[in-house]
């Protein structure tokens, strides 16, 4: 009658680990309600707001240097977290040179070293370019945030393994829409210069830029449209 027992107890304890690994691999509420206190709805940041609450902000920074991703993370969670860290960090690059009108009134900021994972220090390029790119999903240029006007706006909530992939497809829906990013007409197209910059991302499938803005634009672009792009507005979107 024994063997019964530890067959059951073996059980109980498989359920247990499963229930455990089935849970986020990192917690971002402290990010969260950061951006819920001094992030508007439509994307406008309150740089002073973060630095009243800079507490939290290098509570979360904390919390990303000690657990980055691991091999057992699912692709959406390391994706969240990139994620989160690319705008948090850039959050904190700003308010340490506050107050600016953009951020390229700070010398390379995507370039500078500033911050350290798991001891090892890291630029804003490190992220973008040999991290998040490399994910292979180009709608994460309308999730990470380069301070600016122009940029994709700021989501006032937290990246997580949940909600990553419907929110990008959220935030690149609007930011195609949004025209004050992309004019998009019947017979006219200015698009953002993001799709001039990052155009090979967008090639996916044989595709070219236009087939992937027509995935999420309201007006499709057609073929024959004169196409020019819109100028960048880098002006800090406080």
């Amino acid at each position: 009658m024994k063997a019964p027992k530890i067959t059951f107890l073996f059980i109980i304890l498989s359920f247990f680990s499963l229930t455990a690994k089935s849970q986020q691999a990192f917690d971002h509420s402290i990010w969260d309600r950061a951006l819920l206190l001094n992030v508007s709805p439509d994307g406008k940041v309150n740089y002073d707001g973060f630095m009243r609450d800079s507490s939290l902000l290098y509570s979360y920074f904390l919390e990303l240097s000690k657990n980055p991703p691991t091999a057992s993370w699912s692709k959406d969670e390391t994706l969240a977290y990139w994620i989160n860290a690319y705008n948090a960090y850039t959050i904190k690059l700003i308010i340490d040179s506050y107050p600016i009108k953009s951020i390229k009134d700070i010398d390379d900021p995507w370039k500078k070293e500033f911050f350290k994972i798991n001891g090892e220090w890291y630029s804003l390029n490190d992220l973008e370019h040999k991290i998040l790119r490399k994910m292979n999903d180009p709608r994460i240029h309308f999730a990470i945030n380069c301070a600016s006007f122009s940029c994709p706006i700021v989501w006032n909530q937290a990246f997580t393994g949940d909600n990553v992939d419907e929110a990008l497809h959220t935030l690149t829906k609007n930011f195609i829409n949004d025209p004050q990013r992309n004019k998009i007409t019947n017979d006219t197209v200015e698009a953002s210069k993001i799709f001039l910059w990052y155009k090979k991302d967008f090639k996916i499938n044989g595709g070219d830029v236009a087939d992937f803005i027509n995935k999420y634009a309201d007006i499709k672009i057609d073929k024959q449209s004169k196409k020019g792009y819109m100028d960048y507005n880098w002006s800090l979107n406080e």
